[in-house]
């Protein structure tokens, strides 16, 4: 057998253990209308297709992209599957159902030691920049991650490097406030000058994580382009090898256009990671896989609520689990 059934004693013993664990919880509660969506389609499939036939691919197609995994990654993946019913002999759309959620798990895991790890900084201050289009809640996320950092007993600063959006500044210094830690920031003025002044103080407050905040305008790319640049050349003339991490936050809801916005900031700076927000309020989380096939980045943290803890680091077991819970709990029953 495969990924699924060498993970569905685990996945059940985490569905049992659930109340113990909040992040597993979350990820069953946040991934509900994917679930929904998905899950039950999948079984009414199985249900409706005996054999598997042309037309049973034809709507585990529409299913897979109804989900938006994507129309290029959902063709690779039908091409994998046939190729594996072909080899395995398989003509049983109940054990079906299981190789595809193996395959689903190895599109986001082969060949690739992508990281979800953040890159903490042995020798000082560890430095995120955090950048995406305006209202994907980056600012939010940015006060997320501060709280969650605090929780673990670092010393946090925020830098407002959104200096010309107005309110942009004030929001962030907000969200310092409420998760108590340090800001710097100063509004319509250069933002590399800004970072650059941040960064001294965050030096010498030995501040252990810097979250900076960015523009989020992709109208016109070059200036983008410069700016984060620059951007990134302060903070490497601060601190040896930063920034750590590059973070691009988009918002799970927008579906594919969230796609083409990781392809355009790849294309202008060195993204390390993604965050997805209101991934719990979609029944598009098939978005988590598309993005690793669309442009081979890991998935760093989601956001599955709107409360201070509803940010968690990615788990691509915890993410498989919260999809299939109801198949798997279901299975030989």
């Amino acid at each position: 057998m495969g990924i699924f059934s060498k993970f569905k004693e685990v996945f059940s013993k985490k569905n049992e253990n659930k109340q113990e664990n909040p992040d597993i919880a979350a990820y069953d509660k946040g991934l509900e209308k994917t679930r929904q969506e998905f899950v039950s389609e999948l079984s009414i499939l199985g249900h409706k297709y005996t054999k598997v036939t042309n037309e049973y691919y034809e709507e585990l197609e529409n299913l897979l992209i109804m989900a938006d995994i994507g129309v290029n990654t959902v063709m690779k993946f039908i091409d994998r599957l046939k190729d594996r019913v072909k080899k395995e002999n398989i003509t049983d759309t109940k054990y079906l159902q299981e190789v595809i959620v193996d395959e689903l798990f190895i599109i986001y895991v082969s060949g690739e030691s992508l990281s979800d790890k953040i890159n903490m900084n042995p020798n000082g201050p560890t430095v995120i920049l955090m950048v995406g289009v305006n209202g994907v809640g980056k600012t939010t996320t940015i006060g997320k991650l501060a709280y969650k950092y605090k929780k673990e007993g670092k010393k946090v600063m925020l830098i407002a490097g959104d200096t010309f959006r107005a309110g942009a500044v004030p929001q962030l210094e907000e969200w310092a406030t409420k998760t108590e830690s340090l800001f710097y920031g100063k509004s319509n003025t250069d933002p590399a000058g800004v970072i650059y002044d941040g960064l001294k103080k965050a030096k010498e407050e030995n501040v252990d994580i810097v979250l900076i905040d960015t523009a989020g305008r992709l109208q016109n790319k070059v200036n983008l382009m410069k700016e984060l640049e620059k951007i990134n050349k302060v903070i490497g003339t601060h601190i040896e090898g930063a920034p750590h991490e590059t973070l691009l936050v988009i918002d799970a809801s927008t579906g594919q256009n969230g796609i083409l916005q990781a392809e355009s900031f790849k294309e202008i700076t060195n993204i390390t990671g993604i965050v997805l927000t209101k991934l719990d309020g979609t029944a598009k989380g098939g978005i988590v896989l598309a993005i690793k096939e669309s442009v081979n980045i890991p998935v760093k943290f989601i956001g599955l609520g709107e409360q201070m803890t509803d940010l968690k680091t990615f788990d691509i077991e915890s993410y498989i689990y919260g999809l299939f819970k109801d198949m798997i709990d279901d299975d030989g029953k």
